[in-house]
C-alpha cells in the first residue's frame, strides 16, 4: 500500500515538472520572437537610412549640373554683351535685375531666402529650371546672385565683392585673386563682381540637396 502511495506522488510530482517545462519553453519562444521582430525592424531601418543616404548623395551630385547650367549662361551673356563695360555701363545685363527677361538673375544678394520654398516655386522667375532627370527623378534650379548690396546699379568696390582692396574690421588683409593665383587665366583688378550660384536640387523622398559655388 505504501509503494502505490509512492507511485502516486511520483507520478503527481513527473506531471508538475512537465508544466514546468512547457512554462519555460513559451517563455523562451516569445523572448525568440522579439528578439526576431527587433531584428527585422533594425534591418529594415538600416536600409531605409542607406537609401536615404544614397539619394541625398544622387541630388547634390546632381547640383553641379545646376552650377554648370549657370556657368554656360553667364559666358554666353557676356560674349554678348562684350561690347559694353560691366564697371561703367548701366545697361549691362549683369547691372540690371530684370527676371522677366533674365530669369534667375539678380544684380544683388541678400534678398533671397535661399532655404524657402517660395523662392524656388517654379512659377515665378526668380530660379531657372536647369532640368529634370527622368531617371533618378531629381529637379535641378538654379539661382544667380551678383556680390553686390544694391541691384540696379554699376558695382563699386564699396558696394560689391570682387578684386578690390579689401580690409575687415580687425584690419586683416583679404589676398586678392591676383595675389593667390598665378597664370594667364588669373583675373585682374578692376574686373567684374564676383557672383555666387546657389543650386538647389529635388528629388525623391523629399530629398533637397544644395550647392554653391562662386565665379567671377
Amino acid at each position: 500500500m505504501n509503494h502505490n502511495l509512492s507511485n502516486r506522488v511520483a507520478n503527481f510530482r513527473a506531471a508538475k515538472q512537465r508544466g514546468v517545462v512547457l512554462f519555460f519553453a513559451l517563455v523562451a519562444l516569445v523572448a525568440m520572437s522579439l528578439a526576431a521582430v527587433a531584428l527585422i525592424r533594425s534591418v529594415d531601418t538600416s536600409t531605409i537610412i542607406a537609401g536615404n543616404l544614397a539619394f541625398r548623395q544622387s541630388t547634390t551630385s546632381a547640383g553641379d549640373a545646376g552650377i554648370e547650367a549657370a556657368m554656360v549662361w553667364l559666358s554666353t551673356t557676356q560674349a554678348a554683351n562684350n561690347s559694353l563695360n560691366i564697371l561703367t555701363d548701366t545697361s549691362h545685363p549683369f547691372n540690371n535685375t530684370d527676371t522677366l527677361a533674365r530669369p534667375g538673375y539678380h544684380s544683388n544678394a541678400g534678398t533671397l531666402d535661399l532655404f524657402s520654398a517660395t523662392t524656388w516655386n517654379s512659377t515665378d522667375n526668380n530660379n531657372v529650371l536647369a532640368g529634370t532627370d527622368a531617371a533618378t527623378g531629381n529637379t535641378i534650379r538654379y539661382v544667380i546672385e551678383r556680390m553686390c548690396r544694391n541691384a540696379n546699379q554699376v558695382p563699386d568696390t564699396t558696394h560689391c565683392l570682387f578684386s578690390a582692396a579689401v580690409q575687415d574690421t580687425n584690419n586683416k588683409n583679404v589676398p586678392l585673386p591676383q595675389d593667390v593665383c598665378v597664370g594667364s587665366g588669373c583675373p585682374v583688378a578692376g574686373q567684374a563682381p564676383q557672383i555666387r550660384i546657389t543650386a538647389r536640387t529635388q528629388g525623391p523622398r523629399n530629398t533637397v540637396s544644395y550647392v554653391q559655388a562662386f565665379v567671377y
